[in-house]
């Protein structure tokens, strides 16, 4: 397992837009994800019913989302 460090170069002394930068690449680096992951042992049962139990509810939100577009009924995407 290679590891690939996150490296930011700090332009004009502007701190602010560096860090930003950063932590957006730590971000997408997954590192904190799987620093989580790692935290506490997970039995492979237990992480294939939770990625199960992920799909039943998206296809389930979907599902209502459809029967709701039937019916008229709009719903706003949420933002972050």
């Amino acid at each position: 397992m290679s590891v690939t460090l996150v490296t930011i170069e700090v332009r004009n002394g502007d701190i602010a837009k560096a860090l930003k930068l950063f932590k957006k690449r730590v971000e997408d680096s997954g590192h904190l994800q799987e620093l989580r992951e790692r935290k506490e042992y997970k039995k492979p049962s237990v992480v294939k019913r939770e990625k199960m139990n992920k799909v039943l509810y998206r296809l389930q939100r979907e599902r209502t989302l459809e029967q709701d577009r039937e019916n008229g009924i709009t719903h706003r995407k949420k933002t972050k």
